[in-house]
C-alpha cells in the first residue's frame, strides 16, 4: 500500500513538472520563474518548504522535554517576517537581484560576495540534508526495509526523484509542486491530530495546565522567553531574509507588493501550524500516561512509535505523506537555490544553460553523499541540530548584511573571509567556556552572538 501511494505521488510530481516546464527551460525560468509566480501560491508553498518533514517528527517530541515553550520562538518568527517584508525585500527588488548575495558585491566587494555565498551553500547543504534524512528514514521504515533496499540506495532514489522534477524549470516548477506538497502536509497533520484527540480522554483545560508555554523566571535556561522570542526574530531574518532558497521564491513574484503580501501571509500561517504539531505531541504524551505506555526516550522517536504501534493505518499513510511532501518541498528548493548561488555568484554561469544543468547534477550527487554520511552520525534532536547549524553558519551572514544596511563604512574586502571564519570559532569557544564555568546554556541566541562578533570584526577592518 505504501509503495503504491509513493509511486502515485512521484507520478503526480513528474506530471506537474512536465506541465510547468514545457514552455520554458531557460536559466531565467530556473532561477526566477520568469518573475511570474502568483504570490498566493508562493506563500502557501513556502509553508511546507520552511516547516519541513522534520517538524512532524521533532516538534511534537519537544513537548516531552520543553513542553510548549517552542511557541515562544514561533511568536518571534512573525516579527521577523515583518522585518524581512519591509527592510530586505524592498532592497532586493530595487537592485533587481537574482542572487541576494550580489548585494554584498556592490556594498563591499568580491571577497565579501563570495564569502556570503559560500557560507550559505555550506549551511543550506547541511541543514537540508538533515531534513531529507528524516524522509529517508520514514521511507526506509515503512517501505524499503520490506524490500531489503539499503539506506544509501533509498537516499539516491529520493534525490534522483527531486532532480527529475526540478532539473528543467527549477523555481518555475517548484512554486507549483511546493503548493501541492504543502496541501498534503497540512491535511496529513490535521488527520493525525484528530486521531490523537480521538484516542485521548482529555480537554483543552487539561492541556493548558499540564504543559507550560512561557518561561519568564529562569534566565539561565535556553527556554527563557526573551531568549527564544528575540532569537525567533533573527532566525527568520537569516533563514528566510538572508537565505537564497526562501528569497528566490519571493523574488519570483511579479512585484514587490505581491512579494510582501506573500511574506506576511506566510508568516501568519506559521504559528497555527506549529501549534497543531505541539498539540499532536501533547495528545500523544497524555495518551501514553493514560494507557501506561512507555514512550521512547528520544523525542524524535515518539511520533514514529505512535504511528507504527498505536494509531490506525490511515494515520500511518498520512504520516508518510506528510513527511515526504514537506521534506521533498524543502530539499527541492534547497538544491535549486544552491545551484543558483554557485552558478550566479561563484562560477558566473548566469547565461550558460548547459553548465547550469551539469552543476545541478553535481550538487544533487554531493547532496546525496552528505545525507548518507549524516545517516551514520546523527544522534541528537534534529530540529536543535538545524538551529545550531544556523547559529554558526548564518551568523556571519547576519553580521555582514547588518553592517551593510546600518552603517556607511567600507571595509577591507580581502579581510572579510577571515572575520567570517573567526567569528564562529570565537562563538564556539565562548559557548564552551560559559557552559563549563557558569553553567549557562546557550540556546538559539548563539545566532545573535555570532552575528554581533562578525559585526564587531567588520568594524575592526573598516577603512
Amino acid at each position: 500500500m505504501y509503495l503504491i501511494i509513493l509511486i502515485i505521488y512521484i507520478a503526480i510530481l513528474l506530471g506537474v513538472s512536465y506541465l510547468t516546464s514545457r514552455k520554458s527551460t531557460s536559466n531565467e525560468a530556473f532561477f526566477s520563474g520568469n518573475h511570474r509566480s502568483p504570490w498566493y501560491l508562493v506563500a502557501f508553498g513556502m509553508i511546507g518548504a520552511s516547516i519541513s518533514g522534520i517538524s512532524v517528527v521533532s516538534v511534537p517530541g519537544m513537548v516531552l522535554t520543553s513542553e510548549w515553550t517552542y511557541l515562544q520562538t514561533c511568536l518571534g518568527f512573525f516579527f521577523g517576517y515583518i522585518a524581512v517584508a519591509y527592510v530586505l525585500l524592498p532592497l532586493y527588488y530595487r537592485l533587481k537581484l537574482t542572487s541576494i548575495y550580489e548585494y554584498l558585491n556592490g556594498r563591499f566587494g568580491s571577497s565579501s560576495y563570495h564569502t556570503g555565498s559560500i557560507f550559505f551553500v555550506i549551511a543550506k547543504m547541511v541543514s537540508s540534508a538533515t531534513k531529507l534524512y528524516v524522509a529517508v528514514l520514514v521511507l526506509q521504515h515503512f517501505i524499503f526495509d520490506e524490500w531489503n533496499i539499503p539506506f544509501w540506495l533509498t537516499v539516491i532514489i529520493c534525490v534522483a526523484v527531486i532532480w527529475l522534477y526540478t532539473h528543467r524549470a527549477g523555481i518555475r516548477t517548484i512554486v507549483w509542486t511546493d503548493t501541492l506538497q504543502t496541501l498534503l502536509f497540512i491535511v496529513a497533520i490535521s488527520i493525525m491530530c484528530y486521531e490523537a484527540w480521538r484516542l485521548c480522554d482529555t480537554k483543552i483545560a487539561t492541556l493548558s495546565t499540564q504543559f507550560s508555554t512561557f518561561n519568564f523566571s529562569d534566565w539561565h535556561s535556553p527556554r527563557y522567553f526573551w531568549k527564544q522570542f528575540i532569537s525567533g526574530i533573527f532566525i527568520v531574518i537569516v533563514m528566510t531574509g538572508l537565505d537564497q532558497d526562501m528569497m528566490q521564491k519571493n523574488l519570483s513574484c511579479r512585484t514587490l507588493r505581491e512579494s510582501q503580501k506573500n511574506m506576511l501571509s506566510y508568516g501568519i500561517a506559521f504559528l497555527p501550524i506549529n501549534f497543531i504539531l505541539l498539540l499532536l505531541g501533547a495528545l500523544c504524551v497524555i495518551y501514553a500516561q493514560q494507557s501506561g505506555i512507555m514512550l521512547p526516550e528520544a523525542p524524535d522517536k515518539i511520533m514514529p512509535f505512535m504511528v507504527s504501534e498505536i494509531m490506525t493505518p490511515i494515520v500511518g499513510i498520512c504520516f508518510v505523506l506528510g513527511i515526504i511532501s514537506a521534506s521533498f518541498s524543502s530539499a527541492d528548493s534547497a538544491l535549486t537555490s544552491i545551484t543558483t548561488t554557485l552558478a550566479v555568484d561563484i562560477f558566473e554561469w548566469k547565461q550558460n544553460e548547459k553548465l547550469r544543468r551539469m552543476l545541478h547534477i553535481a550538487i544533487c550527487a554531493l547532496f546525496a553523499i552528505i545525507v548518507i554520511l549524516f545517516g551514520y552520525t546523527q544522534n541528537r534532536s534534529i530540529i536543535d541540530t538545524i538551529y545550531t547549524i544556523v547559529g554558526y553558519a548564518y551568523g556571519p551572514l547576519l553580521g555582514m548584511f547588518a553592517f551593510g544596511l546600518f552603517t556607511q563604512y567600507q571595509v577591507r574586502d580581502k579581510l572579510v573571509p577571515i572575520v567570517a571564519i573567526t567569528s564562529p570559532i570565537i562563538c564556539y569557544t565562548i559557548n564552551a567556556i560559559t557552559s563549563h564555568i557558569w553553567s549557562y546554556q546557550w540556546g538559539y541566541e548563539l545566532l545573535l552572538l555570532n552575528g554581533t562578533l562578525t559585526f564587531i570584526g567588520l568594524l575592526c577592518i573598516k577603512k
